[in-house]
């Protein structure tokens, strides 16, 4: 149940801004909510249109879902929306970001927590196959960066990159501390990704099998592989 937005009120001469300071002037404690506390509540707000437009876009497909769909899931009224975010372009734009600013900071976090390559690399893995299970993620896999005009689509693809340098990175020193089989870095690397990001695709919540459950059995079989021993 999604919970009702409401656009904050303009300020205008004589309203609750200038009643607040004659309050305060009077000794009165003032009920009018104090800038960043309206700003962590129109966050909030903004926050909560762009999860439900990243679960209607991945639902739907971004061309087929319109901002009055939006609207309408969230029981508000379109000129809302308006107070939040600019357009449909720029809700698009901050749901991928979203997923990618969440899958960086998780590789951070594993390259933070120390370990052999290995054991950052299966960090790594664990962390984009939970992401891509998400709304935020499944966006990044979902819709296609030809989605994103520019200049905000050259600097999405320089996120992606990232995540891909940080791939390569740990299976070169896999390979160099002998933990990893020889390989091309690169190769291993895209095929990691492609085959965790396939995930965000055909994975559906109340399936067979939970996210948790996909993430395991396809981190398992890549890391070691599909021949018996023998």
């Amino acid at each position: 149940v999604q919970r009702r937005l409401t656009a904050e009120p303009a300020t205008r001469r004589g309203g609750p801004k200038q009643s607040a300071r004659s309050q305060r002037a009077m000794g009165q404690p003032s009920h009018w909510p104090q800038t960043p506390v309206r700003e962590k509540q129109r966050e909030t707000k903004r926050n909560e249109v762009l999860s439900t437009a990243a679960q209607m876009f991945n639902e739907r497909g971004f061309h087929a879902t319109s901002l009055d769909d939006i609207a309408a899931r969230l029981q508000v009224s379109k000129p809302t929306l308006y107070y939040y975010v600019k357009n449909k372009d720029e809700i698009l734009l901050e749901c991928v970001k979203k997923g990618l600013h969440l899958i960086l900071e998780g590789i951070e976090a594993s390259r933070q927590a120390g370990g052999n390559a290995v054991d950052q690399l299966r960090a790594c893995m664990q962390v984009y196959a939970d992401i891509v299970t998400q709304p935020f993620g499944m966006c990044i896999i979902r819709i296609g960066d030809e989605e994103v005009p520019e200049p905000s689509r050259t600097e999405l693809r320089r996120m992606k990159s990232e995540i891909d340098q940080a791939f390569r990175r740990l299976v070169a020193q896999g390979v160099q501390e002998g933990t990893l089989a020889p390989c091309d870095p690169k190769m291993t690397a895209f095929v990691i990704a492609g085959a965790l990001s396939w995930i965000g695709r055909w994975y559906q919540s109340g399936g067979e099998y939970t996210a948790a459950q996909v993430a395991e059995q396809c981190i398992g079989t890549l890391m070691h592989g599909v021949l018996g021993p023998g």
